[in-house]
């Protein structure tokens, strides 16, 4: 697959992250311990111009994607995920009309006991088809915790959208995080880029090789 056969969001993803250091390239020890040729550090996306493009990306994948449910709001878990869900909302609302009544809300990581309290910041989530958007799943603790949250707070969980699926088994089973996530959950899960799309998005061949090694060494039993 060439990169030029990538859709266009995924490869401007792609190349914005290189440009910018986003996506790293070299010897990576990862808190698996695994030794990862690339790495992929979402907190760089911290300028207009990033932000920007990963906004669009996400809101194409929502927009393009026909196995994603309707939703009545989005959720970002903080941290990385509150930006995330407000620029994902207005995107979209601005890309096509019928979302432009769609909300937004993120947890607080101490809730508040003055003012408005609650741990809850937007729209309340109670009766609401919650779609939840993050950069990875990499254990799956910080999206248990995010179910949790939309489960006490009663509301329904539709989807998840996160911005990297590394495809790669979990330390501790044969399954990635984000599969063990749909089994989990029964609900649709899908990543903008994915370890695939990176190889192709990647115009150098030794890192392709690089890429693909790893990813057959440490591939879910679903992809070998």
């Amino acid at each position: 697959m060439a990169s030029n056969e990538l859709p266009r969001h995924k490869a401007e993803l792609i190349d914005l992250c290189i440009r910018n250091q986003i996506l790293k390239f070299g010897s990576f020890t990862l808190k698996s311990g695994r030794i990862s040729p690339y790495f992929f550090n979402a907190g760089l996306f911290n300028t207009a111009r990033t932000l920007s493009c990963l906004a669009d990306a996400f809101a194409q994948t929502l927009l393009q994607d026909k196995n994603l449910p309707e939703f009545d709001l989005i959720f970002g878990p903080a941290y990385k995920g509150i930006p995330l869900a407000t620029l994902v909302c207005a995107r979209l609302g601005a890309l096509d009309e019928k979302f432009l009544d769609v909300g937004y809300s993120f947890n607080r990581k101490e809730k508040k006991d003055h003012g408005e309290g609650g741990g809850i910041v937007g729209v309340q989530l109670k009766g609401k088809r919650v779609l939840v958007v993050d950069d990875v799943i990499t254990a799956g603790t910080a999206m248990r915790e995010a179910t949790d949250i939309i489960k006490a707070e009663g509301g329904i969980l539709a989807g998840i959208v996160v911005c990297l699926d590394r495809q790669e088994r979990t330390t501790d089973g044969e399954n990635s995080a984000i599969e063990n996530c749909k089994a989990e959950y029964n609900v649709p899960i899908t990543a903008i880029i994915t370890l695939e799309d990176l190889i192709a998005g990647v115009p150098d061949e030794t890192l392709k090789e690089q890429m693909r090694e790893y990813g057959k060494q440490y591939a879910p039993i679903s992809r070998q």
